[in-house]
């Protein structure tokens, strides 16, 4: 077997440098995608017609087509179509908090629906404005149901975030790709990304774990 991790010694930190554009990119698209995520879903719920089949169009428009694709489309085609020469991170947010914003408003859509009626319809009783109703009480509980999802979906985000090494935004993966580059040598700077993605996860299912155990007790 041809393996020389001597050689990749030196090139270790270059590639831990990449851990700053990975978690940049994926915490950014997490709350923007969630905030963005949370107003598709109480659109989707709501009697505004219109509104609601334009947000059920979106998510089957971005749930539909591959995210390679939508990251390439907004990278490439947005100094076509607006002049403005969109920069690599910006590129990469907007294009995870869109795709994410999709998934995540199904997400809280099925956790506001499975908030019991009895909670509807008691603060219908007691008057409370419907804009109160969903961010003091049934939002709050619909967050809580899916919260596992939620974990599950920035997960898939952190992996996925790799893909933005396609427009060579230092990450990871692009990192790894360029001392694979120097030293032409595959198996050991994509075995490190993969270590180092491998790790990222563990940490956050432990830290998920620690806050579902946090949250359990308030019950």
């Amino acid at each position: 077997m041809n393996l020389d991790f001597a050689q990749i010694v030196p090139y270790i930190p270059f590639i831990l440098q990449g851990i700053k554009g990975t978690l940049l990119v994926t915490l950014i698209s997490v709350v923007l995608g969630f905030i963005w995520g949370s107003i598709l879903a109480l659109i989707k719920i709501s009697k505004f017609e219109p509104l609601n089949w334009l947000a059920v169009a979106y998510t089957s428009v971005f749930r539909g087509t591959p995210l390679i694709l939508q990251l390439t489309f907004v990278y490439f085609a947005t100094p076509q179509l607006t002049g403005y020469n969109i920069s690599q991170l910006e590129a990469a947010v907007l294009t995870f908090t869109l795709n994410s914003g999709a998934y995540i408003s199904e997400t809280i859509r099925g956790g506001i629906m499975a908030v019991d009626k009895g909670q509807w319809e008691a603060a219908k009783a007691l008057g409370i404005p419907y804009r109160r109703m969903m961010l003091d009480i049934i939002l709050p509980q619909g967050v809580k149901n899916i919260l596992p999802a939620l974990v599950n979906e920035t997960i898939a985000l952190l992996k996925e975030s790799a893909l933005v090494s396609t427009i060579g935004l230092s990450d990871i993966m692009q990192n790894a790709n360029v001392v694979k580059g120097a030293i032409f040598r595959y198996f050991e700077p994509y075995l490190i990304a993969g270590f180092l993605y491998y790790v990222m996860v563990m940490i956050l299912t432990w830290v998920a774990r620690v806050v579902e155990r946090r949250m359990r007790r308030s019950d």
